[in-house]
């Protein structure tokens, strides 16, 4: 019996479907329509990955390495946990990147371009006042910034709920399609006549990308892989949510003990104010003499 597409928005299915030897075509295309810029070749960087790393309690070891062009460095991940720390580690990955794009000894000059791309299940806290799912990041000046410091350095963020929160971006017809597929990985594009090249070429890389998926939902163990990761990320998440849940309780409760104590202290003053003596005060809020001295001198 056939099984339904597994999701790309596991991330260990992203990767076997755009981070594998023989998906360097459609990852190719996909990687244009993301940069807007032309990739005539592209060298991926593929590992097996092992049942023990899918159980990585990192969570996020799904990235995919890619060389384009033959010079700029690319990392690729699709992250589906939002670990509150995530700007901070696209930077990481970005800098790892660049310098390890030449040897010891070697002229700054020879140092690389590196580009992440980070695909967010989520949407980003830093974000939530942009309202579209794609964003660029680069060095720019504060006040004239329409100048970038470097071209070295470019960061590319796709927030995935934005999509449906937003709608479809104008401008980017091509990327349009690719996140309607990873959010849905059995939608169908049909190829019109007299279409667009690139969108036709789009939509071509999408359909090989399917293929590929196809495959990996029939093999059982591909299956059995996947599913370990969603459990393993299942329950990341509900540790985090406990984690919330329990911060805020123990907050709530911070919280009504702290407005107590001021409480207290307000009463203090107010007697204070009305020549009651500080044994007096004492007696009725329990503040110790000192506290009620305190009081007295900052008044």
């Amino acid at each position: 019996m056939k099984k339904n597409l597994l999701k790309l928005t596991n991330d260990y299915i992203f990767k076997r479907t755009f981070g594998y030897s023989g998906t360097e075509e459609v990852t190719q295309v996909f990687l244009r329509d993301i940069m807007e810029k032309e990739i005539t070749k592209i060298y991926l960087n593929s590992n097996p990955i092992t049942e023990k790393e899918l159980m990585d309690e990192k969570v996020g070891i799904m990235d995919i390495k890619a060389v384009l062009n033959g010079n700029i460095h690319c990392n690729i991940e699709m992250q589906v946990v939002n670990q509150n720390d995530i700007e901070r580690r696209i930077l990481f990955y970005w800098g790892k990147m660049y310098t390890q794009s030449i040897k010891k000894g070697e002229d700054y000059n020879n140092l690389q371009k590196a580009v992440c791309v980070l695909i967010a299940d989520f949407e980003l806290d830093s974000l939530k006042s942009i309202e579209k799912y794609i964003t660029r990041w680069n060095i720019r000046e504060e006040e004239y910034k329409s100048v970038i410091l470097t071209e070295v350095l470019d960061i590319y963020i796709i927030e995935l709920p934005k999509f449906l929160k937003y709608g479809k971006n104008k401008k980017r017809k091509n990327l349009n399609l690719w996140v309607e597929f990873i959010k849905n990985s059995e939608v169908k594009f049909m190829i019109e006549e007299n279409e667009d090249k690139s969108i036709e070429e789009t939509k071509r890389a999408i359909e090989k990308a399917q293929e590929n998926l196809e495959k990996l939902s029939q093999d059982e163990h591909e299956r059995y892989l996947a599913e370990l990761r969603e459990k393993h990320v299942r329950d990341q998440k509900s540790i985090e949510r406990y984690g919330y849940e329990r911060g805020l309780k123990e907050g709530r409760t911070e919280g009504k003990k702290e407005g107590k104590e001021e409480g207290i202290r307000v009463i203090a003053i107010r007697l204070i104010e009305q020549g009651y003596s500080v044994k007096q005060i004492s007696e009725i809020t329990d503040l110790t003499e000192e506290e009620i001295k305190d009081l007295m001198n900052n008044e």
